[in-house]
């Protein structure tokens, strides 16, 4: 597929930022067996990004990072049998010197999560260093080190990135390719440099032999920012969303500061587009938090409010009675929901404003890693069966 440099990319990006269909909160509440169910019949998403940290990789890790909101918004935009999917995704860096030759300079950075919070964090911990970048083995361990689901519905795909030849390291490549192939799992590479020299260096090849797509991109560039009139309330609504969650159990002030740490590192790039992005995924579908925030487990039946521990609870609700409880649940569900709604009107008119500025703007953008790897989700999501709103 051709990825060369994008005229309007201005109009893209209005795009990328409708609104996603709010479904978290909106859904009516479940009976825990119904939500065993539910969540069966789930369509589900499998996402393993392999990332080359060698020294060169800044610019990759940067867009990562701050793109990894405009990625997770593609999937909360697409529905399957009317359902929203299940997304799950892992994380993989190669080609750092740091990390151990005798694992062929690879590390899983995270399993599968639907954790974006703690993806996001990951993300933000890697460190880049010199090294060999050996594709076809990050390939074969991200295969064999993941829990991929079998089920043929599933989409699943991985999404390698990075800049020297395909064809380093011991364990070939094509086989690598060919046994993700046969597992149902695509392979889509990101070819950090020209066209020319990713199809040279192999890339596309091991794309075509992966069933998957080959793009090539600028992880240098930073694309042009546009302030538009409704970022600072949809930032101010996306601190408010944080007073819906009720953190309980073990983990869940611990997974509350996380989430008030990622809320400050968006706002902190908001010029590379995180802090709205961020903003549009937390009010969507794909952001779960079930295993510490109570709203959500309540709502997939991974808890029942009359089990749960008083200890587990925040201070506020350990004298309730359970009816209490659940009242005040429902409560903050429909607050959620209510933010939720004024960030999708706002969006709306944020992406008209965008589109707007897109024709008045001769501007070329160079292809980056969100614009490369939303065109190929959506494609191959239509291809598993599932409608995309533009």
């Amino acid at each position: 597929m051709h990825r060369s440099l994008l005229r309007a990319s201005l109009l893209s990006f209005a795009i990328a930022s409708v609104p996603l269909g709010f479904t978290t909160a909106h859904e009516p509440d479940a009976r825990p067996a119904e939500a065993d169910i539910i969540r069966a019949q789930k369509p589900r998403v499998q996402i393993a990004l392999l990332l080359d940290t060698s020294n060169s990789m800044d610019g990759l890790i940067f867009q990562a990072r701050t793109q990894l909101w405009t990625i997770v918004n593609e999937f909360a935009r697409s529905k399957r049998d009317g359902a929203r999917p299940r997304l799950e995704v892992a994380l993989y860096e190669y080609g750092n010197d740091r990390l151990s030759p005798g694992e062929g300079y690879v590390r899983q950075v995270c399993a599968f999560t639907d954790d974006l919070d703690a993806l996001s964090e990951k993300l933000w911990q890697l460190t880049t260093n010199g090294g060999t970048e050996m594709c076809g083995e990050v390939i074969h361990q991200s295969l064999e080190g993941l829990a991929w689901d079998n089920d043929p519905r599933t989409y699943r795909a991985i999404f390698i990135a990075g800049n020297e030849p395909f064809t380093q390291g011991e364990r070939d490549y094509r086989r690598s390719c060919a046994a993700a192939m046969g597992r149902g799992v695509a392979v889509n590479t990101i070819h950090c440099g020209t066209r020319e020299d990713g199809i040279n260096g192999m890339w596309a090849d091991g794309a075509k032999r992966g069933e998957g797509e080959f793009m090539w991109i600028d992880q240098n560039h930073k694309r042009r920012h546009i302030p538009c009139p409704q970022d600072d309330e949809i930032a101010s609504l996306s601190q408010e969303l944080n007073g819906t969650y009720i953190a309980y159990g073990r983990d869940g002030a611990v997974a509350a500061e996380r989430q008030v740490a990622q809320d400050r590192i968006a706002s902190e790039n908001a010029t590379a587009g995180a802090e709205v992005a961020r903003a549009n995924a937390k009010a969507s579908g794909v952001y779960r938090n079930a295993g510490w925030d109570l709203v959500d487990a309540i709502k997939e039946g991974k808890v029942k409010i009359d089990e749960i521990k008083d200890a587990d609870l925040p201070g506020n609700m350990q004298k309730m009675d359970a009816d209490e409880r659940m009242a005040y649940v429902n409560q903050q569900q429909q607050r959620r929901a209510d933010i939720a709604a004024k960030i999708q009107s706002l969006n709306e008119e944020r992406a008209k404003f965008l589109a707007e500025a897109a024709k008045n703007s001769a501007n070329e953008e160079a292809e980056t890693l969100d614009t490369a790897a939303v065109k190929t989700v959506r494609e191959q999501l239509k291809a598993k069966g599932y409608e995309v709103e533009k």
